[in-house]
């Protein structure tokens, strides 16, 4: 390990934090929250501090191997969490520095679980805070880092395959800054669109900048109360549409901006994608028609849902925990599922699901043709043993922390339903669970302990699993 490397990469992790919680100073300074803004300025002294002591030199030779960038990526996310809790604990929003980790884990994974019981009590500074760290999270940290900065030269894909989410990382461009840029650029566009049709339908600045990061980066954290359930039809729609158009593979987007329209189409994700949502808002709709007055209403709750579940949003514009057992079993297994891999959504994601059932097709094949050549192919491309492979370990991976979580959190004595989908929500980046943590509910139930545990949980949902897992393996951490 070159500690060297690492320390240098947390120090520009720091200084870039410092200048994002300046933004919800300025809110604070903007709304009148004297105590507020103080808190987030304090916050942001400490990050650049520190920030420029562990950054001080860059190493040289400045070569970045696996091992560091998956450290860096691991231990980069965890102290961003860490100095990002401070200032909800100083504002007097989150006294508990365990129930402020929470949130802000929660909030940089894009999981959008809480611990608070009432939102609206917090400081608009804040709100502001919660709903950006979505924002700041989807995309990836590292990922704007080396949109702006010239870090590291060509080994810079070794950051960007510990922190973008996919069982595969693709290059849009030669250069990977380039792609980092380009990614951002997509990112900051679709942001912009929903600040201003959201504005247009009705809703307040403030409001449709929150709402939009927590949709943008498939986050879920509300500034209501009831999350989206009190705003209008029309917003809520739109809401719906930004949360399935962010769970797709930004490689769509980048092929309709390049006129390679069909490119962009024949991409199997995407179409698996699309007719996963398709098929479950049918199937909700028409199970959960008697409980509301109108085909709109109900279709329209079954499309948000479904589309807040699957890209691992979390918003709710209804208590979906009242629904009959076969929506609510459609939405857990949605849980599982996820968002394309290359967008902002978490879970396993829509493609090792589609690797995994034409693995399953071909060894079956195989049984009966026992001599059968058949290679796995997405896109019309076959893929590699290596991606199968990884594809493999994620899966048993995925299930061995899965159930390690469920039997740890099991000491708080909660109900199996409570404690299953809280593990779901967490390692998935959703959100709301169901009973004891459905979407009128928060986390607040469990012990610090199990809060710790399912910390992890998001941390290593939001990385793919690995990046928690390898700082935690005594050799990683021995010197060249």
């Amino acid at each position: 390990m070159n500690f060297s490397i690492v320390q240098y990469i947390l120090g520009w992790i720091l200084r870039f934090e410092a200048g994002f919680l300046l933004l919800p100073a300025l809110v604070g300074l903007i709304y009148g929250e004297g105590k507020a803004c103080v808190s987030y300025l304090a916050a942001a002294f400490l990050c650049i501090l520190l920030g420029l002591l562990l950054g001080r030199k860059k190493p040289t030779p400045f070569q970045l191997y696996a091992r560091e960038g998956f450290t860096s990526v691991a231990l980069g996310w965890v102290m961003i969490s860490l100095m990002g809790a401070i200032p909800f604990v100083l504002a007097g929003d989150i006294p508990s520095y365990v129930d402020a980790m929470f949130e802000t884990i929660s909030g940089f994974t894009t999981t959008g679980a809480s611990i608070l019981s009432d939102v609206e009590a917090i400081s608009r500074a804040g709100l502001f805070w919660r709903s950006f760290t979505h924002w700041i999270g989807g995309m990836g940290v590292f990922v704007f880092i080396m949109a702006v900065l010239p870090l590291m030269g060509g080994s810079n894909m070794n950051l960007m395959r510990a922190e973008s989410p996919g069982p595969s990382v693709g290059k849009l461009a030669p250069r990977v800054r380039d792609t980092a840029k380009i990614l951002y650029e997509l990112y900051i566009a679709i942001t912009l669109l929903e600040i201003i049709l959201l504005c247009v339908f009705g809703m307040d600045l403030f409001d449709s900048m929150a709402i939009t990061f927590g949709t943008v980066g498939t986050g879920g954290f509300g500034v209501r109360n009831d999350s989206l359930a009190s705003y209008s039809p029309l917003i809520q729609n739109t809401v719906t549409v930004f949360m399935i158009l962010s769970g797709i593979n930004y490689t769509f987007y980048f092929c309709l901006l390049m006129r390679q329209f069909k490119e962009a189409f024949s991409i199997e994700e995407v179409r698996w994608y699309l007719g996963i949502i398709a098929g479950s808002v049918l199937l909700i709709s028409f199970n959960i028609r008697a409980m509301y007055a109108t085909l709109e209403e109900t279709v329209r709750h079954a499309f948000f849902q479904v589309g807040s579940i699957i890209t691992t949003s979390g918003f709710s514009t209804t208590d979906f925990n009242t629904w009959p057992q076969l929506s609510k079993t459609v939405l857990v297994l949605l849980m599982f599922v996820g968002a394309c891999s290359g967008s902002t959504g978490g879970g396993i994601k829509v493609s090792r699901i589609l690797i995994l059932f034409k693995a399953i097709g071909k060894e079956l094949s195989m049984m009966i043709h026992p001599r059968l050549v058949k290679k796995i192919k997405i896109d019309t491309r076959s893929l590699s043993p290596e991606v199968l492979q990884s594809t493999n370990a994620y899966i048993a991976v995925y299930f061995v922390i899965a159930f390690a979580s469920l039997l740890l959190i099991s000491v708080d004595n909660l109900d199996l339903t409570t404690n299953f989908t809280a593990v779901a929500a967490t390692l998935n980046n959703i959100g709301p669970g169901l009973e004891m943590v459905g979407p009128l509910s928060n986390f607040s139930v469990y012990s610090s302990f199990s809060k710790i545990v399912l910390m992890f949980d998001m941390l290593a949902g939001r990385l793919e699993l690995f990046p928690m897992l390898i700082i935690l393996i005594p050799s990683c951490w021995k010197k060249y």
